[in-house]
């Protein structure tokens, strides 16, 4: 027995179409699994034959009933109608924006601060900074003298000696 199988596609269809030509015209040894039919399986709960089968039901999606879902799309559902478009940043841009802003605030309140300081509190400031000053250059002072090579500091100590002892012949 000779078989033959031929393939159609067609873009409407839900799946293969499958048909068998044989040459010798037996109906009765065709296999009824090679006959004309989508290779697409239905579903066995459509047929309403059987009342006792449990029919599947759509599973709801935890993600579209939790509360903030609902309320983002309530939201740019209101931005739609309004006509506001949701910004499409990056979320780095937006972080980076957003320092931004809170740089401005911080420099704008600094400034405030600064404009009401009374006379008082400014002479107070200049002389804190004056004191500060002068301790810096006390300590690079030292720093000098401390990272100074011993026979500078040697010829150091001698010259005052020397004019220590000069001073107290003449007096």
């Amino acid at each position: 027995m000779d078989l033959l199988l031929r393939l159609s596609f067609s873009p409407g269809d839900q799946g293969i179409q499958i048909e068998d030509s044989d040459l010798t015209e037996d109906t009765e040894l065709k296999d009824p699994y090679l006959t004309s039919r989508s290779i697409m399986a239905e579903p066995d709960y459509i047929d309403d034959d059987n009342p006792e089968l449990i029919k599947p039901q759509k599973l709801i999606n935890p993600v579209k009933t939790s509360r903030n879902h609902q309320d983002l799309h309530r939201e740019l559902l209101m931005n739609q109608k309004r006509g506001l478009a949701p910004q499409n940043k990056p979320e780095l841009q937006k972080v980076m924006e957003k320092r931004k802003r809170d740089q401005v605030i911080k420099q704008q309140k600094e400034e405030e601060a600064q404009k009401k300081k009374s006379d008082l509190e400014i002479e107070l400031m200049k002389r804190q900074q004056k004191l500060e000053q002068l301790e810096l250059e006390k300590q690079k002072i030292q720093e000098e003298q401390e990272n100074a090579p011993e026979f500078v500091k040697v010829k150091g100590n001698l010259r005052r000696t020397g004019q220590e002892a000069a001073e107290t012949q003449d007096s």
